[in-house]
């Protein structure tokens, strides 16, 4: 502290990363002290962790903290360089075509974010318009401002501005106070931190899709130097828009409509809806295998972690079976290389990830001999010794037998390249939420599959929140080498998504949330998700049926749980 003549000067330390320390003047914004550690970032620093907490540049230093900032190469940083990105979109556009011009922003694909525009027709031509707005708006280098204010306040904003999607979503939460962020004569709330100005996000792409929908790329974690193009997955693509269609159907296509459902205690209906739809994807890839004459012998299926693919195996089993169809499982696992064999990975450990743990040669041979009509023993892999194994377990198929094959290679072609493609029927399952907190904030895939996580983690294995947010850099790391780049490859796609489960998830995972301590480094990221948490209002799981994909982790199911 400073005394100059009547102005009492207070300064506070700061400590970078728990090594280098520093004094400013309080009230400096974290912008201001960004400029002194920028030197350590190879791009434009976004955010910055006060202790334990997540806030924006533009807050102010009150006391002696510790700090540590991102840019667009962490996972927290390209979080904020996406929203970003989609706030100069969504000014974009009511630049190019008028304030009442609509943005729609659906959900994630590949490299970007797929969006969808209404109240202008648009064509290829139209998205090259709209980019170079957004890079006349980043060259603009516009400050971007938080602005805290009362929820009744922004939602009496939101109602004269005729953006009701807000309004509908700010009735449901108990904040007294929200943040809203204005880009020049734009105000609107985003679930998550902003950047400090336009001009932050140099780097973006826009690739026209089809009718008036747009997809907005941007540098990922895996590529931070560029933003690559647009690769589009069309399978998943439609899924996603058949799903759209089916909520909207039904007019639910926010968490306000669904929370609209549930204030009024008719969840009954909902749940028997979403488990009618989820069945009727299996009774039809049942029907595809059954009608290709008997040409397929395996069914190979895989999906991002939690996404409910023991479930859907099992359940898959049973409609064959009521077709008259024998299935058998062959675990992959088995068939890992004995661990002197193995090959290790970049910290020099066994790799049980990667397609090479397996041994494929093997497994090729077994299938193309049970395809063959012969009688095949099947071997066993023991974990203690580390070894492959056989104890007399033997397979023959006959006319109407059937192999599933479930695992995180099971889509990948190395794996099954020794068999005819018309003998495979492969599936690709993951939850493939559409609907959004609201126009401007959808719900990532991602956060769906780890809340589910997190539940069956800590019943399965004892777990708490804060051991399955750690791991799970590492899981989508897995998903990322060996699952989704295979997503295109399949004859069907099963979306595992259940409208209702984020309200029955909630009363198992939010006291898992809260039992993670303020300075684990996990903090951030269960404070995040329990305040995502608090857009939906809870819903009983007595209603949720035995053979529902949701009990494979909340429990209860009438399946054999499988970790």
């Amino acid at each position: 502290m400073k005394v100059d003549g009547n102005t009492m000067e207070k300064n506070f330390r700061v400590t970078f990363r728990d090594q280098e320390e520093m004094e400013f003047k309080e009230g400096t914004t974290f912008k201001e002290i960004s400029e002194h550690f920028k030197s350590y970032y190879k791009y434009d620093i976004l955010s910055v962790q006060v202790d334990n907490d997540i806030v924006d540049l533009n807050e102010r230093l009150v006391k002696h903290c510790n700090i540590e900032f991102f840019d667009r190469s962490s996972s927290v940083g390209n979080a904020v360089y996406a929203r970003t990105a989609c706030l100069i979109l969504l000014y974009a556009v009511k630049c190019t075509y008028g304030y009442t011009t609509k943005v729609i922003i659906e959900n994630s694909m590949d490299n970007g974010i797929y969006c969808n525009i209404e109240g202008a027709r648009i064509d290829k031509n139209e998205v090259a318009k709209i980019e170079q707005e957004m890079r006349r708006i980043v060259s603009s280098n516009i400050e971007i401002t938080k602005v805290s204010t009362s929820r009744l306040d922004a939602i009496k904003y939101f109602k004269k501005a005729n953006i009701g999607d807000k309004v509908n979503l700010l009735k449901y939460i108990s904040n007294t106070y929200i943040n809203l962020y204005k880009l020049d004569f734009i105000y609107d709330y985003f679930y998550g931190r902003m950047a400090y100005s336009t001009g932050q996000i140099n780097s973006f792409k826009l690739t026209y899709v089809k009718d008036n929908g747009l997809a907005l790329s941007y540098p990922t974690t895996d590529n931070p130097e560029f933003t690559e193009n647009y690769t589009h997955h069309d399978m998943v693509f439609q899924e996603f828009e058949k799903y759209k269609k089916w909520c909207s159907d039904g007019n639910i296509s926010t968490v306000a409509d669904l929370n609209r459902i549930v204030s009024r205690a008719k969840t009954g209906e909902l749940i028997n809806l979403s488990e009618i739809r989820y069945n009727n994807q299996l009774v039809k890839a049942a029907n595809e295998i059954v009608n290709s004459r008997g040409n397929v012998k395996i069914v190979l299926m895989a999906g991002p972690s939690s996404s409910g693919k023991t479930t859907t195996a099992r359940k898959l089993d049973l409609h064959l079976k009521a077709r008259g169809f024998f299935t058998h499982s062959i675990e992959l696992d088995n068939y890992f290389t004995d661990m002197d064999k193995r090959v290790l990975d970049e910290d020099g450990k066994p790799d049980f990830e990667s397609i090479k743990a397996i041994d494929v040669e093997l497994f090729n041979q077994n299938l193309n001999d049970l395809l063959d009509g012969k009688k095949v023993e099947l071997p066993t892999f023991n974990f203690i010794l580390g070894k492959r194994e056989y104890n007399g377990e033997y397979l023959q198929l006959g006319s109407k037998d059937i192999i599933i094959v479930e695992g995180l290679h099971a889509l990948n072609e190395e794996l099954t390249k020794n068999i005819d493609n018309d003998k495979k029927y492969k599936i690709y399952i993951s939850p493939l939420t559409t609907i959004h907190l609201d126009d401007h904030n959808y719900i990532h895939t991602s956060d769906i599959r780890k809340l589910r996580r997190i539940v069956r983690d800590n019943k399965t294995r004892g777990f708490g929140a804060r051991e399955t947010l750690a791991m799970w850099p590492n899981v989508q790391k897995g998903e990322k080498t060996n699952i989704f780049k295979f997503q295109d490859n399949v004859d069907a796609v099963v979306n595992s998504s259940l409208l209702y489960e984020i309200g029955v998830l909630k009363t198992y995972v939010e006291p898992l949330l809260f039992n993670v301590n303020e300075d684990e480094p996990e903090y951030p990221e269960a404070l995040r998700l329990i305040n995502f948490l608090r857009n939906f209002l809870t819903i009983p799981s007595d209603d949720v049926p035995q053979d529902s994909v949701l009990r494979e982790f909340i429990g209860g199911s009438c399946f054999r749980d499988k970790d």
